[in-house]
């Protein structure tokens, strides 16, 4: 069964999203149509989506835009932080669309936003959401040095799905990710997580899993993938509570040191709770 989101129109939403006009900020829980934008709007949280709203990919599951991109912005990472400060932040999300077009794919950009942040406001704690920076360990490596306290990198969905629902991506190479994050510092918290009801098997998903804690993940989300349009990849299958449940259950017999599974969780959903369990 379709899960039933509910909406929130609240004054809190309202002021959230003209104090990001304000700013020039876009954020991914409204380019994606996140089902959870109300709620996380209404608490003053959000994922901040840098580097403009058009991607160079075209996933099939995928609400961003498909376009050219724009010039980057260099004032976004003050204004980022800026926002953290607006909202007493202690902990944000950061994200972006693929940007395939720059030399090092952005990364640059994510640690100047990662540092104005902590130079801003010392006590915030940030998550980076980042794409796969088409396999460079050089690129990731920019974007490590920076500090993040979190480094998540989805995986989405499994092999066999790969070449239908993410443009470009490749799923070694998505791995390979995670696996270089805590090479190049231990001390990173390490996160992933994984889209359902694309068409994949129940033991497609627990292989994922463990291929992920294999590469060095620690905290993993597991959702129910939504179709945002009749254009978009079809829901193949709308997953129970109790086989969110059992995703769950399975990934701490795998060693996970956090799994967060259910119809609307997405992979910053309640990102600082899920920190917080680990601090």
């Amino acid at each position: 069964m379709k899960p039933k989101v509910k909406s929130f129109l609240t004054e809190d939403v309202t002021k959230m999203k003209a104090m990001l006009r304000m700013l020039n900020l876009h954020t991914v829980c409204e380019e994606a149509s996140c089902p959870n934008i109300g709620d996380c709007f209404g608490r003053k949280t959000a994922t901040f989506m840098i580097m403009g709203d058009r991607c160079t990919r075209k996933c099939s599951y995928c609400n961003v835009s498909h376009d050219r991109p724009l010039p980057l912005d260099p004032s976004e990472p003050y204004n980022i932080a800026k926002a953290v400060e607006m909202l007493s932040l202690d902990y944000v999300v950061i994200t972006s669309v693929n940007r395939d077009d720059l030399p090092d794919g952005g990364a640059s950009h994510f640690a100047k936003t990662v540092k104005a942040v902590k130079q801003q406001k010392p006590d915030c704690s940030v998550e980076v959401l980042i794409p796969d920076f088409l396999g460079s360990i050089d690129a990731l490596k920019t974007v490590v040095e920076a500090k993040p306290d979190v480094i998540n990198h989805n995986i989405e969905t499994v092999p066999r799905l790969f070449p239908v629902v993410r443009h470009r991506g490749d799923y070694s190479r998505s791995l390979s990710v995670i696996k270089w994050i805590k090479q190049l510092d231990k001390n990173i918290l390490t996160k992933s997580g994984i889209m359902v009801g694309l068409g994949e098997e129940t033991d497609e998903v627990i292989s994922v899993m463990e291929d992920l804690f294999n590469a060095g993940c620690e905290i993993l989300t597991v959702g129910q993938y939504l179709r945002p349009s009749k254009n978009h990849h079809p829901v193949v299958k709308y997953y129970s509570d109790e086989e969110f449940k059992m995703f769950e259950d399975i990934g701490y017999k795998i060693g996970f040191k956090q799994v967060f599974s259910g119809k609307l969780v997405r992979s910053s959903f309640h990102a600082k709770d899920v920190y917080e369990r680990l601090k």
